[in-house]
């Protein structure tokens, strides 16, 4: 019997919901009378404003998904695979959004992991029992969870900085907290080139997410208030730069061999998850 688009219609139903709720969480950042991504706490890991540029790729793309749900091989990937995961995540997120516009930078960290858990377990599913079939999986379910989980990685690092980091604005930057810089630059940079090896052709765009932020932190980031780390966000944005070139190499040989045959490769050998 073939699938009927009111096939799970309330998950459907709660997912165009949630993404509205989450959509409109993200636009009061921006259409706030206050300048929410210029108001914030600076600290020495804050990014320019335009990284937060991401959310509106991210927006779109996830507007592609709750749309591509009604399809049939929507269902199986959304419905049927990622299920109830998708709102929860969403209201985590609308939740997360809210606090830190807020200003309540502890809570908004506490959210941050809660978010950054939520997403990280979508993303095992749909890279572990939903390889891409057809260029709606690829483009509608695939790119916008590896972004989000590379994005919601540079924010839960910008969070905890700013719940528990020195105001840049008033403190210089000391001793430990160049190195705790310096450790979370490395970080971004090493989970970019993990993602260039998580499989054959790696995540373009996880890697890109973390790579942009990068960039964003270096551009950022005077070099009168610390030398130290402007440089060093430079140069772990280069070293990003080259897994995202790794990246796009690992796509081209993919596309190049076909990916029929790389999907079959890339598929589980026992069992799915519905």
């Amino acid at each position: 019997m073939s699938d009927s688009w009111t096939d799970g219609i309330l998950l459907k139903i709660a997912n165009i919901i949630v993404y509205f709720l989450f959509l409109g969480s993200n636009v009061y950042t921006v259409a706030a009378p206050h300048d929410i991504y210029f108001t914030s706490r600076e600290t020495y890991l804050t990014p320019a404003p335009w990284a937060f540029l991401i959310w509106s790729l991210i927006h779109l793309l996830l507007l592609g998904t709750v749309i591509y749900q009604f399809t049939a091989p929507g269902k199986k990937v959304i419905i049927d695979g990622i299920s109830w995961r998708f709102p929860l995540l969403g209201i985590l997120n609308a939740i997360y959004v809210h606090l830190w516009a807020s200003q309540h930078y502890i809570l908004a960290f506490v959210f941050a992991l809660f978010v950054s858990s939520a997403v990280t377990h979508i993303y095992y599913v749909v890279k572990k029992f939903h390889a891409p079939a057809n260029t709606g999986d690829e483009v509608l379910v695939h790119l916008p969870f590896s972004l989000y989980h590379g994005w919601t990685t540079v924010l839960v690092l910008i969070t905890a900085f700013e719940a528990f980091g020195v105001n840049a604005l008033s403190e210089p930057a000391g001793v430990w907290t160049k190195v705790f810089v310096f450790l979370a630059l490395f970080f971004l940079e090493a989970t970019a080139a993990t993602y260039a090896f998580s499989s054959p052709e790696g995540d373009l765009p996880a890697s890109f997410a973390i790579t942009w932020s990068l960039f964003a932190i270096f551009a950022h980031q005077n070099v009168r208030h610390s030398g130290f780390i402007h440089w060093s966000a430079l140069a772990f944005a280069v070293l990003s730069a080259f897994w995202v070139f790794v990246g796009v190499v690992g796509m081209y040989r993919r596309f190049r061999g076909g990916s029929i045959i790389l999907d079959e490769e890339r598929a589980p050998l026992v069992g799915s998850e519905n």
